[in-house]
């Protein structure tokens, strides 16, 4: 009665321990590829803040000759935050509204462990805005 019993269960600590290992690498995946894909988002909010500053700073020829506030010169601007981002390898939406130069930077964060499991890109984004100031007289 036993020899039987043992043959039925015989490869079910098998089964068992293949499906701990999985769930295992998985957890390891979304930390080291979740890890990744944080930074990656951060990356991507830094870069879009730095070319929105970027943009902000071309102003118009009024504006830095003249009395004419803080205009931004729409096509500098948009051409500066481009060329900032274009420097980093990613792709970027940039739209200049006003005195203002928004930002959305895209990017893909490549995963190492969760290609396992047919997870192979994460697509990350990041947003800014920056205004242009125009700065003190001095005392």
């Amino acid at each position: 009665m036993n020899v039987r019993r043992r043959a039925r269960e015989r490869g079910q600590v098998t089964v068992f321990v293949v499906g701990l290992a999985v769930a295992l690498m998985l957890v390891i995946g979304l930390t080291i590829d979740g890890g990744r894909a944080l930074a990656s988002r951060q990356r991507a909010v830094d870069e879009a803040q730095e070319a929105a500053r970027t943009g902000a700073q071309a102003l118009s020829g009024a504006a830095l000759y003249g009395n004419a506030g803080t205009a931004l010169d729409p096509q500098q601007a948009y051409a500066a935050a481009q060329r900032y981002i274009a420097a980093t390898g990613d792709s970027a939406d940039v739209a200049v509204s006003g005195d203002q130069v928004h930002v959305l930077v895209h990017t893909t964060v490549t995963t190492q462990i969760l290609s396992i499991v047919g997870i192979n890109n994460l697509a990350m984004t990041g947003t800014a805005t920056a205004t242009a100031q125009r700065g003190g007289t001095g005392p």
